[in-house]
């Protein structure tokens, strides 16, 4: 007899392979020139047809998913292990609470990932070179990173169960004992240092920076990058002191999921990680942002840019909150996938893009809930005007039954085939823990899902949507977007290097085509 999670993974397979969730045909427009820019008379002749077949069956509705085994070591470390023994595998990882960039002083921003980045070069028995042949030579991988707005340093590392006894160990020796050298440090500055210049070329990650500082304002979380300042800052006496601090196993949750046994497993753990020390630790998270109340629109000047990259939204809610469910049905149908509105609106319909979505971040503390995409020059305003037009419909009109069905059917299925990775099982037991949701949360997700009704989007759209509060961003060149940008408010204007500057001289009007 199939289990419930087969029978939901063969019914989705199917319905995938004969093309139920959407058909989306390859849009057809003229070639782009050499230098990257568009046509702006191209004409998108594609088209997404909804079938209204999603393949959910009411069997998704009871699923039960299996749990992880759960223990504390006598240091504090939470434990969870999932057993799954269909292949030869093992994923390791290990979330540290409270040494994550949120935490990090003012003047040295990025110093939770420098710290996490060198963990692996050089430790008190291995040097840089050492460590990565020993990883390399038993087919393993292992890694660290704390990405800005994070309340975590996460370690992680994946290999064959048959030697998990070898390459474990390696794991605890980098997060235990590295050394932080000098020359390794000074190789890493270089790099990091050629990464920031890198960045401001795109016009992406100065989207991100300008709308960061907008929504969140003193909040930690609107720094997303180091500087070349904080980098020179950063000496091995500071990184090993936030080392010394902010890892701590009463803060942490390790999960480990594979062909492992719990039985055998445990005792290795409480060996294999004896020396790491309890401290008196706790993380205190920073005061929440306030979602901003008067809408701003901030222009990124860009100069002899053939794009805009448009970003807006305000904050929202944090993972905790009970409008969580209610709101991911919402983002599906208003820009989650490529049958969402803004999609079928500015894609499909008006040709202005390649690709537009929303999504929305909800982590320990309220993040923004954010629309946005790339599209051509001249038709910033018709886009800009289809946003908004976007914004109050989901806000003031009641989703019509067949499209909030298709959207709830949608996410279903995304969750039920997401229960094939033992590695994402485990991703939601680690989830359920840090939150503190009940055992039985992911058993009853289908059918919260299910359960959002019209109503409930109309009144989140409400609560967390309002285009006279948006924190709008255009990143494109000033000359010719700024005009375009002020008849929908009061413009400022910034660098690539995020200083303010003055408004820049126009050279031609941004029409839509």
């Amino acid at each position: 007899m199939k289990t419930t999670q087969e029978f939901i993974l063969q019914t989705l397979r199917a319905g995938l392979a004969a093309g139920l969730l959407w058909s989306l045909a390859v849009p057809v427009r003229a070639q782009a020139p050499a230098g990257g820019q568009q046509d702006s008379k191209a004409v998108s002749v594609s088209k997404v047809e909804r079938k209204n077949k999603a393949p959910v069956s009411k069997e998704i509705l009871r699923v039960k998913l299996p749990k992880a085994v759960e223990t504390t070591l006598p240091n504090g470390l939470t434990v969870l292990i999932m057993e799954d023994h269909r292949f030869p595998t093992v994923s390791v990882q290990l979330n540290i609470s409270g040494a994550g960039p949120l935490y990090e002083p003012a003047n040295l921003p990025g110093l939770a990932n420098v710290t996490a980045q060198l963990l692996r070069e050089g430790t008190k028995s291995r040097s840089s070179k050492q460590f990565a042949e020993e990883v390399d030579t038993l087919g393993a991988t292992i890694n660290a990173n704390a990405g800005f707005g994070s309340a975590a340093t996460l370690l992680t590392g994946q290999g064959l169960s048959d030697n998990l006894d070898q390459w474990f160990p390696l794991m605890v020796d980098m997060l235990l004992n590295p050394t932080f050298p000098a020359e390794e440090i000074t190789k890493l500055k270089t790099r990091l240092k050629g990464s920031l210049r890198q960045q401001r070329s795109q016009s992406g990650f100065l989207a991100n920076e300008r709308f960061s500082k907008a929504v969140y304002g003193n909040h930690p979380a609107a720094v997303v990058t180091a500087t070349a300042e904080s980098l020179d800052a950063m000496t091995p006496e500071s990184i090993a002191q936030w080392h010394g601090e902010r890892y701590a196993p009463q803060n942490a949750i390790l999960s480990i999921a594979g062909n492992v046994q719990a039985a055998t497993l445990l005792p290795k753990l409480k060996e294999w990680l004896a020396a790491w020390k309890k401290s008196e630790l706790k993380e205190t998270l920073p005061p929440n942002a306030a979602p901003t109340a008067t809408k701003k629109i901030f222009v990124v000047n860009r100069p002899n840019s053939v794009q805009t990259t448009l970003r807006m939204g305000n904050i929202a809610i944090d993972r905790r909150d009970p409008d969580y469910v209610p709101m991911v049905v919402l983002d599906r149908v208003f820009g989650a996938g490529p049958a969402s509105r803004l999609f079928l609106n500015l894609r499909e319909e008006k040709g202005y893009t390649y690709g537009v979505y929303s999504n929305f971040t909800a982590l320990k503390y309220p993040g923004p809930w954010a629309a946005g995409g790339d599209l051509r020059t001249e038709v910033t305003e018709g886009a800009m005007t289809e946003f908004l037009k976007e914004l109050n419909r989901i806000r003031n009109e009641k989703v019509p039954d067949t499209e909030l069905d298709d959207a709830r059917r949608s996410e279903v299925a995304k969750f039920a085939l997401s229960l094939e990775s033992p590695t994402q099982l485990l991703q939601y037991e680690t989830i359920r823990k840090l939150y503190g949701f009940p055992a039985d949360y992911w058993d009853t997700y289908p059918a919260k899902i299910m359960a959002v009704s019209a109503d409930d989007i109309l009144r989140v759209g409400r609560k967390y949507i309002n285009a006279d509060t948006m924190q709008v961003v255009a990143v494109g060149d000033g000359s010719k977007i700024t005009a375009v940008m002020e008849k929908f408010g009061p413009v400022e204007v910034f660098d690539t290097e995020g200083k303010p500057v003055a408004k820049p001289a126009t050279t031609g009007a941004s029409n839509q085509k």
